[in-house]
């Protein structure tokens, strides 16, 4: 057997890669340096806790990194996958979005267990459908408005599609109850139909028709009319209410500009109910002060900045809307918490991304951050031994 030449063993090493942009470098960055932050904000606010119920300081942790572990791999996946091809899965993503909430709704309790109050999970505490229908709900809107096309701008063969599907995501949100996801639906909804070009006057219209439906809903759920009284007269509000707001501002006002430092913070000892989700803020405040709430208040504006940045260069109109609506979903979520551990805004219930405890929540960001990874990227075609150098100069 002849032996083969140079020539025939380079043309053998040839393979397509993904190449990140310097945005897709810079998002990566970002990302990890919030991911490992967050660990140490959250061993520090739930060890107390933990140490309580479970009779081990390093329990939500130890679950924590292997919602980084699995997170990793989601990201590594999203980041080799040509994100384009979420185009044909948005219906699928769509109708399992809607199954899977629906799902939780009636299942017996074994499977989709009621945890304070509320049914958002299945599987135990493993799996919340309400956080990956942000996914869905970014995916389908997206591809559809891409579909529709110049349709878009007609009332009925344009917004009523997207009025059915989020509108039935929405209910099926606020009857687990969970009003804070089933909001940012509707949110992410006028978002991309703002940006893909839908009129703004049908937006008015259908406010204004909906308005008067929202006002008699709301007095049915008593809790969100509550938390948004207790936000306007704080000091009239009952104990109950505004107990979480008061010792989260204890929290952040206690630990002034440098924070009291790590570990020495006093409200996660049992004043600041849930402080390693929905007020995981306040322990930052607390330990890390307010150079550390603006830390990471810098931290998530550089990931809207690079997020859109990488939007507005992405390759097809699908991803560009895809890209802007993953970036809004994680900066607004973590705006909105910030804003309420300091007191801006009415109690949400939202936790903030890459930090607060809940595997499904750091699983899909760290998703998310992977589809924009790819979306900043570009394929290119290695031959030689290049091709086994993730680092070296591509040969066209």
């Amino acid at each position: 057997m002849k032996p083969r030449t140079p020539a025939a063993t380079a043309a053998t090493q040839v393979r397509e890669r993904w190449r990140m942009g310097s945005e897709a470098r810079g998002l990566v960055l970002v990302s990890a340096v919030l991911t490992a932050f967050g660990l140490a904000v959250l061993y520090s606010s739930s060890a107390f806790v933990a140490m309580n119920e479970h009779g081990a300081s390093t329990f939500f942790f130890l679950r924590q990194l292997e919602g980084v572990a699995a997170g990793i791999v989601a990201f590594a996946l999203a980041a080799k996958i040509d994100a384009e091809r979420l185009r044909e899965w948005a219906w699928p993503i769509i109708w399992f979005t809607i199954a899977t909430m629906t799902a939780v709704l009636f299942l017996p309790a074994s499977i989709a267990p009621t945890i304070h109050g509320s049914r958002r999970f299945l599987l135990g505490a493993s799996f919340q459908p309400s956080e990956f229908g942000k996914l869905g709900v970014v995916v389908w809107v997206s591809m559809l408005i891409v579909k529709k096309g110049e349709s878009l701008k007609r009332l009925s063969k344009g917004l009523v599609p997207f009025l059915v599907i989020i509108g039935l995501l929405d209910v099926l949100a606020a009857m687990e109850p969970d009003l804070s996801v089933s909001m940012l639906y509707t949110l992410l909804m006028a978002l991309l139909l703002f940006v893909g070009g839908a009129r703004l006057s049908h937006f008015i219209a259908l406010g204004a028709m909906c308005l008067p439906v929202t006002l008699t809903r709301i007095e049915r759920w008593r809790y969100a009319l509550s938390r948004i009284t207790a936000f306007l007269h704080p000091g009239n509000a009952p104990e109950a209410v505004s107990f979480q707001l008061q010792q989260s501002l204890i929290a952040v006002g206690s630990g002034g500009w440098f924070g009291r430092g790590f570990g020495e913070g006093m409200q996660q000892q049992f004043f600041v109910p849930f402080p390693y989700s929905d007020f995981v803020g306040s322990n930052v405040g607390e330990e890390w002060g307010y150079l550390g709430i603006a830390g990471v208040t810098l931290a998530f504006a550089l990931y809207a900045l690079l997020g859109f940045r990488i939007a507005r260069q992405a390759r097809t109109p699908f991803l560009q809307l895809v890209a802007v609506g993953l970036t809004f979903t994680t900066v607004l979520t973590a705006f909105l918490h910030i804003g309420v551990v300091i007191g801006l805004l009415p109690t949400t219930g939202l936790t903030l991304p890459f930090v607060s405890y809940g595997r499904s929540n750091l699983v899909l960001t760290m998703l998310f951050t992977g589809i924009l990874v790819n979306v900043g990227s570009v394929k290119e075609r290695v031959v030689g031994g290049a091709a086994t150098d993730p680092l070296a100069i591509a040969a066209a």
